[in-house]
């Protein structure tokens, strides 16, 4: 067995890119080792700024021989057809065929023998093939190479069982020749070297100021951050995208510190850390207290002469330029006061049906208020004035330049002006959650004005039809409708989601110049709870609970107040897990099969109660009052939000109902007596259906 090792060196690729090309250099060259039959134990993937390496373990010197048998026409069958199988198998006799019995008689069968062919012979096509199929999200093409790539392809080593593979990559006015020949950092050790195998490659690469593998890359950068922020007194500020992109930016890391001048602290610490990781790649360190430190760390791609002095030098300089740029927008974003940034908002369209962002805010500062009833504490003039500057951020030179840092600035701004710190702390938080690590707002502004925010695009977007479907949801709806939950369970908010949801339509209907449509709302409004109950079933996976339990409470009509929805859930699924539940559910089940056969044949719908002087039996009369006194229990349960008691309630009647099946045949001939037994099956239907659609409920 052998060893297959790759490199593809070119110039730098870009760090977002690395990862995924080298996993589909793996996936490439793996598969055309499977089609061309060549078996092998294992691969590994590496990769680094200018080089992207596979290595394949196991691999046999030759293919294996294949023996191949090929049906031909039956015995004594017609000459011309024994001569057109001949020809197509390659032979020039039946001598060279085998007789083989079947059912229909002997049919003659030819027999081919392939010998394999050396691996070295097969493998150059192979890896060319794979390097043209890598699909690049972006490629160019150089100079009068008409082969598009990445980046500009240097040098292509391919060796395997010691040797370089014979053959050339043609790029389209150029070639480039396989070889063993590598070379290591840029500027440490440009010069070329040769190697044997794997070990030998990275041996030689680690001589070379080259650290080929990524996690050892990154596991060293953090090492190093960490020592250096340490020797400051200071931590480094987590940002593991960061820390990824860093990893893919150097091949032989060296962390040093530098320091932001004392003129830039009074700027806002987020902006600072923004400006420095978006456009330097610098990681921030912070003071014990929480604080932002006048300190940053840089990793270096090589380690200097002078410990990294004039390095450190020239970063702090850049640094000075990018910071004086976002202090200026600071100090020139404070001069102008946030409700006066409101009227510019008519200039930024939120979406082409939905109008501008102004007439958005109009909307959330009403709903805001609307929501401010339902939220203990909220005081309704503050949430809608927090509602009202929620998105006058927009149009400043800072959240211009960062994106990133709508509301965030949109805080420090009303802070500077003398807001109330709870309206400032609402404006940061109206984006909030984005995402399942992110942390919900728990004060009673910022839930109002988060929760308008989702709701108001929720709404927009399913009045105007453009709803997720399948993996697409340019929009982040699912996102948007998981942030309801999220708020609104965490924090207990007894939000009646149809009215809430009415409510918001409306506020686009008064709007008359969007493109809406409010005429439909009963049926937009039953689609859009119909996707909260399926975002519910994803936010409540981890706890087991099925999506048809969700289903058949919501399928009820009358249960859209999230919380009592799950704590019904939650009882709901205890009770169909216990013995009682279980055997219930399938008494249901017989009692809702027989009555929706006997109605389509009836063609009527049985309901209301049966008489008790037809009951013939002393099973029918325990039943019927087993019913009627489950229904009183069950409704005065749900009344009082004692979902567990309900459960209790209706595990009362398992035993008259499994009595009832075992003594009582429904389908009486007397009429009279059928259609009273059909009632009674319906009232078992009606009485548990007050708690929840069990139709709806899968297993």
């Amino acid at each position: 067995m052998a060893e297959l090792l790759i490199e593809l060196f070119s110039e730098e690729i870009p760090a977002r890119m690395q990862r995924q090309a080298a996993g589909d250099l793996q996936r490439l060259v793996t598969d055309g080792l499977t089609k061309a039959n060549l078996t092998f134990d294992e691969t590994r993937i590496y990769w680094t700024p200018r080089r992207l390496t596979l290595v394949v373990e196991g691999l046999p010197t030759r293919q294996p021989d294949l023996r191949e048998e090929k049906k031909g026409p039956k015995v004594g069958a017609p000459d011309q057809a024994i001569q057109g199988f001949l020809r197509s198998a390659g032979l020039d006799s039946l001598d060279q065929c085998e007789q083989q019995d079947t059912p229909k008689g002997p049919v003659w069968i030819a027999v081919v023998e392939k010998k394999g062919g050396a691996s070295a012979d097969v493998l150059p096509g192979l890896i060319e093939a794979a390097i043209r199929a890598l699909p690049w999200p972006k490629s160019m093409r150089f100079a009068a190479q008409s082969f598009r790539w990445v980046r500009p392809l240097h040098r292509i080593l391919a060796v395997f069982d010691g040797a370089a593979l014979a053959g050339d990559f043609d790029l389209g006015g150029a070639a480039v020749a396989f070889s063993n020949t590598s070379s290591g950092h840029r500027f440490l050790s440009p010069e070329p070297f040769t190697v044997l195998n794997f070990s030998d490659y990275i041996a030689k690469l680690r001589e070379a100021h080259v650290v080929l593998d990524p996690e050892e890359r990154k596991q060293a950068i953090l090492d190093g951050l960490r020592s250096a922020a340490d020797r400051e007194g200071l931590t480094v500020k987590d940002d593991p995208a960061l820390l990824e992109e860093v990893t893919n930016l150097v091949e032989y890391p060296d962390v040093l510190i530098g320091k932001i001048d004392d003129e830039f602290m009074d700027v806002p610490a987020e902006a600072l850390s923004t400006s420095m990781r978006a456009h330097q790649k610098y990681f921030s360190l912070i003071r014990p207290d929480g604080s932002l430190a006048p300190r940053f760390a840089v990793v270096a791609n090589m380690k200097a002469a002078d410990g990294g002095a004039k390095i450190v030098a020239g970063n702090e300089r850049v640094l000075r330029a990018r910071l004086a740029d976002a202090k200026f927008f600071w100090d020139q974003d404070r001069a102008i006061k946030l409700e006066d940034r409101v009227e510019d908002l008519k200039k930024v369209v939120f979406h082409a049906k939905l109008g501008t962002v102004a007439e958005r805010v109009e909307r959330l500062s009403n709903q805001a208020d609307v929501l401010s009833q339902y939220i203990p504490g909220c005081d309704s003039i503050d949430a809608r004035r927090a509602a009202k500057l929620a998105k006058a951020d927009l149009t400043t030179e800072m959240v211009g330049e960062f994106p990133e840092l709508q509301g965030i600035m949109g805080r420090y701004y009303a802070l500077a002006q003398n807001e109330k710190p709870a309206v400032a702390d609402a404006i940061a938080q109206h984006y909030s959650p984005a995402g399942p690590n992110d942390a919900c707002p728990t004060a009673p502004l910022s839930v109002a004005v988060a929760l308008a925010e989702k709701l108001d695009t929720l709404v927009g977007f399913w009045l105007i039809d453009e709803k997720p479907t399948g993996s697409k949801d340019p929009f982040a709806l699912r996102r948007a409708a998981l942030g309801v939950i999220r708020i609104v369970l965490e924090n207990g908010v007894r939000l009646p989601l149809t009215h809430v949801i009415a409510e918001s339509a409306g506020l686009y209907g008064e709007q008359g110049s969007l493109s809406v449509n409010i005429r439909d709302l009963p049926k937009i409004t039953a689609d859009l709870l119909s996707f909260f109950a399926d975002r519910l079933r994803v936010h409540l996976k981890d706890e087991g609970v099925s999506h048809s339990l969700i289903q058949a409470l919501f399928a009820l009509g009358d249960e859209d107040d999230l919380v009592r929805l799950v704590a019904r859930v939650h009882a709901l699924k205890a009770f169909l897990e216990s013995e009682d539940g279980a055997n219930l559910l399938t008494a249901y089940r017989r009692a809702a099969n027989i009555l929706r056969a006997e109605e389509k044949k009836d063609g009527t719908t049985y309901s209301g109660k049966p008489e008790s002087a037809l009951f013939a039996t002393p099973e029918e009369t325990t039943l019927a009052a087993a019913l009627n006194a489950a229904e009183d229990q069950v409704k005065a349960c749900i009344e009082g939000e004692d979902f567990g008691g309900a459960m209790t309630a209706l595990a009362g009647l398992r035993q008259p109902v499994d009595a009832f099946f075992e003594a009582v045949i429904v389908n009486a001939d007397e009429a009279d007596l059928r259609k009273n037994r059909l009632l009674l099956l319906a009232r078992i239907r009606s009485v548990m259906g007050t708690l929840a659609d069990f139709g709806q409920i899968e297993g």
